[in-house]
């Protein structure tokens, strides 16, 4: 892991670590979503609050953006949509990219400006069981979340490895089988379970964590109880519960994949 401003061949940058709504209305961290760079092909995903900051100060260049992809309409998942958007098209200049996000964030109350739209080359609905693509990458939507809004992990593949981004979800049966990969980004916003809240709890990563069993995790997007908590030392004591590699994502970390092949 570096935090240097160049990008490997394949890097996941975390351009914020907060989750919900008190870590990003306080930004105790930030709220940035996560830069992808897969293959050659860049993508960013979930652009909250702040997103716009975070990537210029990471000096990373959005017009080599493919694509934006919101797993749901969320404010701390969708807040720098439509800035990004413009970075990515140079000011709606040059007509480029795509952007992907579920139906019920493209509707009735759209997460994307209607002016903006002609700027893209096409906006994609996600939806369940389905498969899409961006410049050199697949990636695809296996099973609906249980949230209070639409909601989709996204499984990305890449030429030499895979990984799951697991969004926002109550924990339930079943939900690991879908997103067996070499790496798991797991959004871990409670320190217990909080219902009716329908977020993932430490306890949840380290059932996904055990069920999958990637080479390595990393836990990101996190609720007031969990940075309370110090995600260093939570993620320390899954590795030794799960016998798995888990590590705390902080704002502007790098993961290079070439990793994977050293846990």
């Amino acid at each position: 892991m570096n935090e240097h401003q160049d990008i490997a061949d394949n890097t996941i940058t975390f351009l914020g670590t907060a989750g919900a709504r008190f870590m990003v209305s306080k930004q105790l961290a930030a709220s940035g979503g996560i830069w992808l760079k897969l293959d050659g092909t860049q993508l960013l995903l979930d652009p909250g609050p702040g997103t716009i900051v975070q990537y210029n100060k990471r000096k990373l260049n959005a017009e080599k953006l493919e694509a934006i992809i919101c797993s749901h309409r969320h404010l701390d998942h969708s807040g720098d949509v439509n800035v990004m958007v413009e970075a990515m098209t140079n000011g709606g200049f040059n007509r480029h990219g795509k952007f992907f996000a579920p139906a019920d964030a493209l509707n009735s109350e759209p997460v994307i400006y209607s002016y903006l739209k002609k700027s893209l080359d096409g906006i994609v609905t996600l939806e369940e069981g389905k498969s899409y693509s961006a410049g050199n990458v697949t990636f695809s939507t296996p099973i609906r979340h249980q949230h209070s809004v639409e909601t989709y992990d996204i499984l990305f593949k890449a030429k030499d490895y895979s990984f799951a981004y697991i969004a926002d979800t109550l924990y339930f049966e079943g939900l690991s089988q879908h997103y067996a990969s070499d790496l798991i980004i797991i959004n871990t916003v409670f320190a217990k379970p909080f219902p009716p809240v329908q977020h993932l709890a430490i306890a949840d990563a380290a059932k996904i964590i055990t069920e999958i069993k990637p080479k390595a995790a990393i836990l990101t997007h996190y609720g007031m109880k969990v940075w309370e908590a110090q995600p260093v030392k939570v993620a320390e004591e899954l590795t030794q519960q799960t016998g798995i590699r888990v590590i705390a994502a902080r704002d502007g970390m790098t993961f290079d994949a070439v990793k994977l092949e050293e846990v």
